[in-house]
């Protein structure tokens, strides 16, 4: 099985949360923390980031503890746009309970590893 899994509207509203069903409605039907990676295969900064998140992946999947995605911003613009994802590679960490939080730009691993950890895996 892959580390991180593309996914298309259809499959973000079955794992994810609905997005049709409007602002302020989030609902998160996942079955562990995510992290979703908003990406287009002609970003610069995305294909850097790219080895990192997979390596992210690996490491949290092996714990079977936070699923890892990844959204082409071009294939799928209404999930951008429901996110109001302005520039790319743009992360979104979301918890089992909460809000999720965002963050753009290319950042070390140390520094995703912390964020994860703080936002996704406290209990």
């Amino acid at each position: 099985m892959e580390a991180v899994k593309q996914l298309t509207k259809k499959e973000f509203i079955e794992k994810i949360a609905d997005i049709d069903q409007g602002k302020g409605a989030w609902k998160f039907r996942g079955e562990r923390p995510a992290v979703i990676d908003f990406f287009a295969s002609w970003c610069g900064p995305c294909k850097a980031l790219a080895p990192t998140f997979e390596e992210l992946a690996a490491d949290y999947q092996y714990k079977d503890r936070i699923d890892f995605y990844k959204v082409d911003i071009d294939r799928e613009p209404e999930l951008a746009e429901a996110f109001g994802v302005r520039s790319v590679p743009t992360l979104l960490f979301i918890p089992m309970q909460g809000m999720p939080q965002m963050t753009t730009g290319v950042r070390p691993k140390v520094d995703l590893k912390r964020i994860i950890d703080s936002a996704l895996m406290k209990k």
